[in-house]
């Protein structure tokens, strides 16, 4: 991949890292936070949950403004928000300001998958996706990584408020960044024309086996009547429930469970999301490679994406473990797992869909899908831990919703999203 495709990467690299560093903030501040507003179990679950209310509210709206006003003033127009409602965070002074702060930032934080999406379809070719994909959502996790050690650290020196205040701030450095530089490659200035000839070429999928299409862009609805943009929103939100119950629940289970101080809680989370990021990047990597002979449009990445949920479902050997050592492998091979899902199977939506037209409003379907599950796991692992006395079966049911993603997406995503429905779903059926 050239090095001008590359900056384009880590500029969805550090916007998807930015948006979870905002998010895990309230996770790694839980404890002092529910000290100071005497918040219980089931309470810091709904707190937890609030910000992917609006977000998942706002997915498919922003979907349809993305394609509709482009990437460059949306990306904008979200980080700002969300930065500015983290930031505000800092200075919360009762359970509902907190929440309002959270349901605001989660409405920012709803333009950046469209966003990413978008921009990989607008920028890279088809065959170098998987891997700027991962890239993409590995920021996901190095946002958590780098978060749980900044923040950790913040907070045991400062106090909770200084850390939200901090965190808001990274946002705006990265937005003026992107209104410096960044822009279609229709526009640009600072790519050679070669590139920009390599990409206006290839950056189009051709899905095997489609029958009719024209260059008009589908519509959301005509979109819903392929099973598989519904598989690969079930398989979303399979994955997405694993990983929000880490980015929720996961410093409040070793400082509850396994006795560890807020600081060394950051350091511990680190490891496992730090292993992610580079085990994710190199999965897309190998699914690429993995494509090449057959192409993307075959949809065969989906074998990638069902051995990742698979690899993920170790989550299920949590509670048959007290070892510390053993407990941090576990966390790096179910995180490396959800990392690779979530890459792969955007990748994978892009592989099946022929209008890149239609690119923000599919990919807000698919991360609403997610988030549906995604705000059920916090509220969920709160009444189970209410309930247990035990995070045992939170873990349980995170890893058995793994296996059934995995299942799902092997059986929903074997055609193309095709605009002439009635014949095309019935003879466009694509090779494993």
């Amino acid at each position: 991949m050239s090095y001008r495709r590359g900056w384009i990467a880590l500029f969805l690299f550090c916007l998807s890292m930015i948006n979870y560093m905002d998010r895990i903030a309230l996770s790694i501040a839980a404890k002092p936070i529910a000290s100071e507003f005497k918040l219980t179990s089931v309470g810091m679950g709904y707190l937890f949950s609030s910000f992917i209310w609006s977000y998942a509210l706002f997915l498919l709206p922003m979907g349809f403004l993305v394609d509709r006003f482009g990437t460059k003033r949306m990306a904008a127009a979200g980080i700002f928000v969300w930065s500015a409602a983290t930031a505000l965070t800092g200075t919360a002074s009762s359970f509902v300001s907190l929440m309002c702060a959270r349901l605001v930032m989660g409405a920012g934080e709803s333009t950046s998958n469209p966003v990413g999406a978008k921009v990989i379809r607008q920028w890279i070719p088809a065959d170098e996706r998987g891997m700027v994909t991962s890239m993409f959502n590995s920021g996901s996790y190095a946002g958590p990584a780098i978060c749980s050690i900044m923040l950790g650290s913040l907070i045991a020196l400062f106090g909770w408020r200084i850390s939200f205040v901090i965190a808001g701030a990274i946002g705006f450095v990265w937005l003026a960044a992107w209104l410096i530089f960044f822009n279609t490659p229709e526009k640009v200035r600072w790519l050679d024309t070669a590139e920009r000839n390599k990409i206006l070429a290839q950056r189009e999928t051709k899905p095997a086996n489609t029958l009719s299409q024209s260059n008009n862009p589908a519509g959301l609805l005509s979109l819903m009547r392929s099973p598989t943009l519904w598989g690969l929103a079930i398989t979303q939100g399979c994955n997405v429930y694993t990983q929000y119950l880490f980015l929720t629940w996961l410093p409040s289970y070793l400082q509850a469970t396994r006795h560890l101080s807020i600081s060394h809680t950051g350091l511990f989370s680190a490891v496992p999301y730090a292993a992610s990021v580079v085990l994710c990047i190199l999965a897309g990597r190998l699914s690429d490679r993995y494509l090449k002979k057959s192409g993307v449009g075959t949809g065969r990445r989906r074998n990638a994406v069902a051995l990742a949920m698979l690899t993920g479902a170790t989550i299920l050997t949590v509670p048959f473990t007290s070892n510390l050592f053993v407990l941090l492998l576990i966390f790096s091979i179910t995180l490396t797992g959800i990392a690779s899902t979530t890459s792969l199977n955007f990748a994978l939506l892009n592989d099946l869909l022929p209008n890149s037209r239609d690119v923000a409003k599919a990919m807000a379907f698919v991360v609403v899908g997610g988030q549906i599950f995604g705000m059920i796991a916090p509220i969920a692992t709160g009444y189970v831990i209410a309930a247990t006395g035990s995070y045992d079966w939170a873990f349980g049911i995170a890893g058995l919703l793994l296996l059934v993603g995995a299942t799902v997406v092997i059986t929903m995503t074997r055609s193309p999203m095709l605009r002439n429905h009635d014949d095309d779903a019935a003879n466009a059926q694509v090779a494993l």
